[in-house]
């Protein structure tokens, strides 16, 4: 059985990036040494791992990544911080008269 890992990185200036990955430990090290020239984390290493969860299902895996990627930074880091109550609320938009 193949393990998916779904994984947020903080970059250097304090970006997030998310990713996905059956190996987590040699993507991280693609990140680190700077592997792909075009990617997102090139100019902002050092990353360093801030969350990771386990699908066995590749399709949840797939949509909790695309999920994750739309969230607000305030959002990220609730859930990095696992402050899960706290993601509701984070959803919703404010709307000021």
């Amino acid at each position: 059985m193949i393990t998916y890992f779904v994984y947020i990185l903080q970059c250097s200036d304090n970006t997030f990036y998310t990713g996905i990955t059956s190996d987590l430990t040699g993507r991280l090290e693609s990140h680190q040494k700077g592997k792909y020239q075009n990617s997102y984390t090139y100019s902002r290493r050092p990353v360093e791992l801030v969350y990771y969860c386990e699908f066995t299902d590749p399709n949840k895996a797939i949509l909790t990544e695309k999920q994750i990627k739309k969230w607000s930074k305030s959002k990220k880091q609730a859930l990095i911080a696992g402050e899960f109550d706290k993601l509701p609320n984070l959803s919703k938009k404010s709307f000021n008269k």
